[in-house]
């Protein structure tokens, strides 16, 4: 493996904490655009690419997610009534997903990955939040709700909180408290996903050297360490420069993102 590529899996990394620590995005947002056009470059195979890109980010997540939920319990700001709730449908949810996502093109996988993009960037921009109208669902309604954000979760690679956060919000849950909540949500979904992408290709068929299943391990390691790094300057950052109007310019960088992926389809 070259240099280049290394650098450019620690750049990933670098760029992924900042901005995490700054506007509060979600890493598979960051990262898994990031990854396809690093693993492009590395001359992966195409039909894998985006598996690989989704795996390695859902992987990720676990580590990133773990200082991230443990800062907002110290603050009090995780429900863990409703994590307890909730889990079961997301374990199952992201694991079937994750099935699901192996047996699709990476065109379908791409696709479906910037309507989702195009949808989160519409939210940022207008900012867009839920109205408070209705209270958390019973067992039932909780492993639906569950199941849903673990499949699309495992479909885009991201810790859940873009699916979270609005959801809990809708059922009266404070802003705070949601967030706290959907950053402990976020590791089940990890490890389910990074489990399950690690399965559905455990023979390594078609990847590169050091993968485990659909996680690239040297992308993994890179990209954890580079973000846990400057995770703290974002969160910094976010107390001396204006947020919403950085969000808002984020906003039409993922349009771009996802615009530039779609074009690629066609192409």
């Amino acid at each position: 493996m070259s240099l280049e590529i290394i650098v450019m899996y620690l750049a990933v990394g670098l760029i992924a904490g900042v901005l995490a620590g700054l506007l509060g995005v979600g890493g598979g947002v960051v990262i898994v655009p990031m990854l396809v056009f690093c693993f492009v470059k590395q001359g992966v195979q195409p039909d894998q690419i985006m598996h690989l890109a989704l795996g390695t980010s859902l992987a990720s997540i676990i580590f990133t997610s773990i200082s991230s939920f443990m800062s907002h319990h110290r603050r009090g700001a995780v429900n863990w009534d409703i994590v307890k709730a909730i889990v079961p449908g997301i374990l199952l949810g992201t694991f079937f997903g994750t099935f699901v996502a192996a047996r699709l093109s990476t065109g379908f996988l791409k696709g479906f990955f910037c309507v989702f993009l195009y949808t989160v960037a519409t939210q940022m921009l207008f900012n867009k939040k839920p109205k408070a109208s209705r209270e958390l669902p019973q067992t039932a309604g909780m492993f639906g709700m569950g199941s849903t954000i673990g499949v699309i979760s495992a479909l885009v690679g991201i810790g859940g909180g873009s699916l979270s956060v609005p959801f809990m919000i809708w059922c009266n849950v404070p802003a705070h408290r949601a967030v706290g909540t959907s950053a402990a949500i976020g590791f089940p979904i990890a490890v389910a996903g990074a489990l399950g992408y690690i399965v559905n290709n455990l023979q390594g068929t078609g990847l590169p050297a050091y993968s485990l299943g659909y996680v690239y391990l040297p992308a993994l390691m890179a990209i954890v360490c580079a973000s846990m790094l400057t995770a703290p300057l974002g969160v910094k950052l976010a107390h001396a420069l204006p947020v919403d109007s950085l969000k808002r310019i984020f906003a039409l960088f993922l349009y771009a993102v996802a615009t530039r992926m779609a074009w690629g389809l066609f192409v």
